[in-house]
């Protein structure tokens, strides 16, 4: 996975999608609230995270939301 990552947010339908590397073919899988993530079907790698009625939740809430993400992160520095 190269770290890039890409924000896309749909208005209309009110949707953040967020890719991280290349886009490619992925499976969703969701894990709560209408949050999901997006998994290459072959490495089970995380690919992208999914959040829909993304403007209305963030109205409504108080206080961020927190969600646990099965994510590994490395970095490096040149």
């Amino acid at each position: 996975m190269d770290g890039k990552m890409n924000f896309f947010f749909d208005q209309e339908g009110d949707v953040l999608d967020i890719t991280i590397g290349k886009p490619r073919k992925a499976v969703a899988k969701e894990l709560k609230n209408d949050i999901a993530v997006r998994c290459d079907p072959k490495s089970g790698e995380i690919v992208g995270i999914v959040i829909l009625n993304f403007s209305k939740r963030f109205k409504e809430q108080k206080k961020p939301e927190e969600i646990d993400l099965p994510l590994n992160v490395s970095i490096t520095t040149n």
